[in-house]
């Protein structure tokens, strides 16, 4: 397994915990540095670590009791010093305080970059499939 497959594998089952309420196993799989952005379905993108690491704690709190996670990868890229994937995540869990297990799919692109010690995410963007709509 290569190294960047070892960080898409441990990412992957980071967000299995985040669905959960738990985004601590998802933390240190993420850049440091200052051009690091996420755009999830919760507000606007956005950059650097510190408001990273607090939208993606932000965005944990909202869920629990998540389950039966799915990605289902449409396409990725690999380069010697950047990746992408884009693909279908599936989950079912329980969301701002409700007492049901509501079913979220989300269509998602995350972008990777080698630095000095491996692989680490640098992007994020996650929102939900709308309906299809009539031209």
């Amino acid at each position: 397994m290569s190294d960047l497959d070892e960080l898409r594998d441990r990412y992957h089952r980071s967000v299995e915990a985040l669905i959960t309420g738990d985004p601590e196993p998802q933390m240190p799989l993420w850049s440091r540095r200052d051009d690091v952005t996420l755009a999830n379905p919760y507000g606007p993108p956005v950059k650097g670590w510190d408001r990273v690491g607090q939208v993606a704690a932000a965005a944990a709190s909202r869920l629990r009791e998540g389950e039966g996670l799915t990605f289902d990868r449409i396409s990725s890229y690999e380069s010697d010093d950047l990746a992408y994937e884009v693909g279908i995540q599936s989950f079912r869990a329980k969301m701002d305080g409700a007492d049901d297990l509501a079913l979220v799919a989300l269509r998602v692109t995350t972008v990777f970059r080698r630095e000095d010690y491996g692989w680490k995410i640098v992007h994020r963007r996650a929102d939900p499939i709308p309906q299809e709509r009539p031209g």
